[in-house]
Formats: C-alpha cells, structure tokens, sequence
C-alpha cells in the first residue's frame, strides 16, 4: 500500500517533506495493526505494537485486550504533540518532524491517543528516540537535497525525530494524565515488559534501585521549549516553541542526585551508570503453556 501511495506521488512529481504524510495513509496502520492482532492470536504470542499514531488502530488494540488477548502498545509524544501541519512548514522545515508513521491530522487524533493512554490501551509511553542532525548534506535531514531533487525527496529524508529528553516534560505539562497512569506508562509499565521490574519501575525496599525524578508540584512559570535547552547532540528538537509548565527539579539515580535543575543542573559522575542485564517480560504471556498445535484448527 505505501509503495503504491509514494509511486503515485512521484508520478505527479510531488516530493516535499508533506508528502510522507499522504504516503504513509492512516488505513495502511489501522490495517496493519488488524492484521498483526490477528496473527500473534493465532499462533499464541504475546505481542507489542509500537507508534501507534491512528485512534482506529488503537481500537482493534483495545478490542483485542477486552477479549483477554496478550496485546500491548505503544506510542509517542509525537502523536500527541505533532500534526501534518507540521510537516508543511516553509521550504525543508517539514524534514524536522518526518517519522514513521507520520503525525496525524489534529486534535481530534491527539485525543484519541490521549484517552488510548488514560484508559490502559497503551502500555508505554516512549520518546523514540531517533535522531538525526537537520543541517547535514552527508546523513542528516538535507542528505537527500541534490540537483535532481533541490528541495529534497520526502522518499530519502531519513526517518525519525530527537525526543528522549523532552518525553516526561511535554507529558506532564499536557495536564492529562493522573500521576499514577504518568507513571506507570512512562515507567511501571516499561521495567515490566522488558524484564527489569521490581529493580525499575517502582519504589520496593531492598529490591529497587533509588531511582526517581522530583518534579515542582505547583508546576512552573509557563515557558518555551528551545533546543538550547536540552543537552542531545542534535541541532533542533521539533518541538521549538512549544509552551511547559514542567521540568525536572530533581533526577535521582540509585540514591545519588545526578540532576539539579536549580544547582546548575548536570551533577552527576561519569561513569556512575551501570549496565543491567534484563530478564524475561512479567507482563502476561501467551495464554496456553501447551505447545502450538496446528490440529487445534
């Protein structure tokens, strides 16, 4: 379906960074998703099902879990914060924000992700982190600019956007979410699936790491995100501009404060990370122990 849409596109010559939007059509993610379901329940498998940016495909995720199938799913801040508009700014702008699947097309799909995320739907809230310097001709977001294509070819922009440090911020300023779901799918949820919970995701003496991040309980003074802000080798973030009220006072990490908003904020010791080999998921697996049996159907 994609190679079909960009085919399309290429032959009435439209390139522009816009243009990945109506390449990568909503009904290819609500399809695909359908299709995905369909096949983890047939051959028993728990599954997790990332970027979900579509209400409808965050529907058959949710029908799914009601019939008591192992289906989990994820999205991102992007689908939260970001819209095809942004896609369409003057000239190369749109690159910034080009990701797979695309930002939808406004509000109304913001608030289906957001009540995904309320209701349980989701069970992470990710950042993914994929990022790429905007003004580089050679790997970043101009290396498709070339004589042929002077303003880029939305095919060869390459795909993925910084957002790994503004996640819990953009989150917690949107004043959705009741504390408790913040943290469960920001952190609860994550040290679950992939193995590493009770030392992450939650607070058990003797059995977790001292790990938490101290917020300003009142909020803050409103103020804008700018990229000179954050502390990522990358020249932009895609959300420039937008209006915060929150921001890490404090990030603790195993008992030692690594992160002081006021004090100067990078206070950590290099070296002080550790690496933490996971386990298995203890979210709910596949719903029979026995082996897969095709004469079951």
């Amino acid at each position: 379906m994609l190679q079909w849409t960009i085919k399309k596109l290429e032959e009435k010559k439209l390139f522009a960074p816009k243009y990945h939007v109506t390449s990568h059509p909503p009904v290819a993610e609500i399809e695909a998703t359908y299709r995905a379901v369909s096949l983890s329940e047939f051959i028993d498998v728990p599954i997790l099902i990332v970027h979900v940016s579509s209400p409808a495909a965050a529907k058959h995720i949710a029908d799914a879990q009601k019939r008591g199938l192992p289906v989990y799913a994820e999205t991102c801040p992007q689908y939260l914060f970001l819209t095809r508009k942004d896609l369409d700014r003057p000239g190369f702008e749109g690159a910034k924000c080009v990701c797979s699947p695309p930002p939808r097309e406004g509000e109304q799909d913001h608030e289906g992700i957001w009540q995904g995320l309320e209701d349980g739907t989701f069970t992470v809230l990710s950042s993914d982190h994929c990022p790429f310097l905007y003004d580089n001709s050679q790997i970043g977001k101009k290396s498709c600019i070339d004589s042929e294509y002077p303003n880029g070819n939305f095919k060869y922009i390459p795909n993925g956007c910084p957002g790994v440090e503004t996640r819990l911020s953009l989150a917690l300023s949107a004043n959705r979410l009741k504390l408790q779901k913040f943290v469960e799918v920001t952190s609860t949820n994550a040290a679950k699936l992939y193995g590493l919970y009770p030392r992450k995701g939650t607070l058990l003496p003797g059995v977790s790491d001292a790990d938490m991040t101290i917020w300003y309980p009142e909020g803050m003074n409103e103020f804008e995100l700018t990229n000179s802000m954050l502390h990522h080798n990358v020249d932009y973030t895609p959300y420039e501009g937008k209006t915060m009220r929150q921001w890490p006072r404090y990030t603790v990490l195993r008992g030692e404060v690594v992160w002081a908003k006021d004090e100067g904020g990078l206070v950590g010791r290099k070296g002080y990370g550790q690496f933490l080999k996971r386990d298995a998921s203890s979210l709910a697996g596949s719903r029979s122990q026995e082996e897969w049996n095709v004469e079951n159907f």
